[in-house]
């Protein structure tokens, strides 16, 4: 578990995160909202290690992250970014690659990497192009397997920078849906989004963000109750009840 207590980060000279408390709790998704440039991805990057924490701390299973090795951490966390690289390789090969810190020396995969890689991809509804070039797919292709990669990593914790981009309404959801699946395997699921009301439908739980802190942490319930996306966003929500519960939509 991830846990972030007073947390203060950012980059050489500019401190980005302010005094940042916040639970990444096994068994329930949580998106990050908050208008661009409030700190949502420089969290995702010092949660998982990945940036120096100045002030406060992360912790990792009650531990400093900063006191993890890598393949330590990698074990526990798994951390889909906002963009890549784009290698030469076949999209399994890049789906294996999740599967680097499971691996010893020399790094030989064996027939439960190769069988965790193809289950990921068909989570990920990426299989049908498993055997393709990565360059020669497109931007929703590639990123159904990145996020293919992430998920052979097999991890407690998985965190996710903007999953659904260049991706259409299809498979936006199907993402969101895989969140919740992941989520009822007791995995602790941390998104960041720009489409409040695809998390709003999703989410267990919602943390907004403004000026690199923490405004409010709450269920979508309680999120919409008090308004905050209205002031935080600039932008009116509604609602209507369906089936499923609630639709969240722009007035």
């Amino acid at each position: 578990m991830i846990e972030l207590r007073g947390l203060c980060a950012g980059y050489p000279g500019r401190e980005v995160l302010h005094d940042i408390t916040l639970d990444f709790t096994p068994g329930k998704v949580l998106c990050l909202l908050g208008p661009n440039g409030c700190g949502k991805s420089t969290l995702l990057r010092a949660a998982c290690g990945l940036l120096p924490v100045p002030d406060g701390q992360a912790l990792l299973d009650g531990r400093p992250i900063g006191q993890c090795s890598p393949r330590e951490t990698a074990l526990r966390v798994a951390y889909l970014p906002q963009s890549r690289t784009v290698p030469n390789i076949t999209a399994r090969r890049m789906v294996l690659h999740g599967r680097f810190p499971h691996l010893g020396y020399p790094r030989r995969y064996q027939a439960g990497d190769r069988a965790a890689a193809q289950r990921a991809l068909e989570w990920a509804d990426a299989a049908d192009i498993a055997g393709r070039p990565l360059p020669e797919l497109s931007g929703g292709q590639r990123q159904k397997v990145y996020l293919a990669m992430a998920l052979a990593q097999d991890t407690e914790t998985i965190l996710m920078d903007e999953p659904t981009t260049y991706l259409d309404v299809r498979h936006q959801l199907e993402v969101m849906a895989l969140a919740r699946r992941l989520a009822g395997q007791g995995r602790a699921v941390v998104m960041v989004l720009h489409d409040l009301c695809l998390a709003m439908q999703s989410a267990d739980e919602i943390a907004v963000l403004a000026e690199g802190r923490l405004v409010r942490t709450d269920t979508p319930e309680g999120i919409y109750a008090g308004g905050v996306l209205n002031r935080v966003m600039g932008v009116a929500l509604g609602r209507t009840a369906n089936r499923e519960g609630w639709r969240y939509y722009y007035e």
